[in-house]
């Protein structure tokens, strides 16, 4: 027997911990959600007149990743379908994840996207974009129907493309006779919208919803709702359910990562071949999710920030600490280089403030006297982490 079939042997012949990991996945819709009660009332009285035929305003949701974005807009789209068909009108929700690298990252591959969900194939390449534009109007205006766009990540579209993109989708409705298009624009991002251009705030933003971190409470009654899912009775301690809540009520209130914390442990513990999750697995858990999050988070980052934070690395070699103008300087070296155009310097400030945010580095403002105030920035990660993501990042851009 091979060592290999040996493992899949055991493992289908061992004690059983999960029941449906899949309700451990962000991905997984239960039948209720839990604590987001206002905010689907709230987009569900937004998006109701779509029943008669009415165009919907645009709306903008924000909130720190692991709020339950997604998941309600999602949820709500579901059931005004479902009602739409009961009711014989007609309302069409298309969603599209904006960070689905070679799908929908760019404004040719979003309107072929648009177009597959209608039924019509268009190649990856090779049509004008002016040309794609008109076949989505004529698509969309086929019969008299509400579409509903979602744009989730929709910042990280803007970041690759520009925000000119938002202002063609929202001026198609202009083109319109029959049909209407209303869009849901979603971000982590609490920023962005300040950051568009005036005319595509004003037409984008007409609604906005705000979904604030989870407590530790709250966290922990998602948990206890998935976890009778996911796992066998008996399996779970409730010490684990209240660790893995406490951790991600630390980091800003996240969901995900408080499910992601909780598989992980069932997975450490089904792969060690023990009969129940433990506080033990929890911690392992924990510093695998770190050291695993940190690098994926900068892998997925769009490119402005990974230089920056590129610039902080290789200053941070020679120095202990070093200060806003230092990484603005060396950004701009690196993008001349590199034949890249900067981004402003207001801009290198919020990406700054993003890294200290997602924990990466921290950030101090100290007075200069005379010279003004400036910020402090040094690292808050591991050395390891530190030179994994040091390492990805010379070979991505050298």
């Amino acid at each position: 027997m091979t060592q290999l079939h040996e493992i899949f042997t055991n493992f289908l012949n061992g004690q059983r911990i999960f029941k449906n990991r899949d309700a451990l996945s962000i991905s997984f819709t239960p039948e209720t959600i839990l604590h987001r009660e206002k905010q689907i009332e709230e987009l569900g009285k937004i998006l109701a007149p779509a029943l008669i035929g009415c165009k919907p305003s645009n709306v903008f949701i924000y909130g720190r990743t692991g709020t339950g974005k997604s998941l309600v807009s999602m949820y709500v789209a579901k059931e005004l379908m479902k009602v739409s068909r009961e009711n014989g009108s007609n309302v069409k929700v298309i969603y599209v994840n904006c960070k689905m690298k070679k799908v929908t990252d760019t404004e040719y591959r979003i309107l072929a996207y648009i177009l597959n969900e209608f039924g019509e194939k268009v190649p990856f390449t090779g049509l004008p974009t002016e040309e794609l534009y008109k076949r989505v109007v004529k698509k969309i205006d086929e019969k008299e129907q509400v579409v509903i766009l979602i744009l989730d990540e929709i910042d990280a579209l803007v970041e690759k493309v520009g925000d000119e993109i938002l202002y063609n989708i929202t001026r198609l409705n202009q083109e319109l006779k029959k049909a209407k298009l209303s869009i849901i624009g979603i971000t982590n991002d609490l920023h962005f919208i300040t950051r568009l251009d005036p005319r595509i705030k004003s037409s984008l933003s007409e609604e906005e919803l705000v979904f604030p971190p989870y407590n530790a409470n709250q966290l922990k009654d998602i948990l206890e709702q998935r976890a009778k899912i996911a796992f066998h009775e008996g399996v779970v301690d409730k010490a684990v359910i209240e660790k893995c809540a406490a951790i991600a009520a630390q980091e800003h209130g996240d969901a995900r990562r408080a499910l992601d914390l909780l598989r992980v442990a069932g997975e450490i513990a089904e792969r060690r071949g023990d009969k129940k999750v433990t506080v033990e697995h929890v911690d392992m858990a924990h510093e695998k999710i770190e050291r695993d999050t940190f690098i994926e988070t900068i892998k997925h980052q769009p490119l402005h920030s990974q230089l920056v934070f590129y610039s902080i690395l290789e200053l941070l070699k020679t120095k202990k600490e070093v200060t806003t103008g230092d990484v603005i300087d060396f950004y701009l070296e690196v993008c001349k280089k590199l034949s890249i155009k900067p981004v402003t310097e207001r801009r290198i400030s919020d990406l700054i403030a993003e890294l200290s945010f997602f924990g990466f580095i921290d950030t101090k403002v100290v007075s200069k006297g005379r010279y003004g105030r400036t910020r402090i920035i040094t690292l808050r990660i591991s050395k390891e982490i530190e030179e994994k993501i040091y390492s990805m990042l010379l070979e991505k851009f050298y």
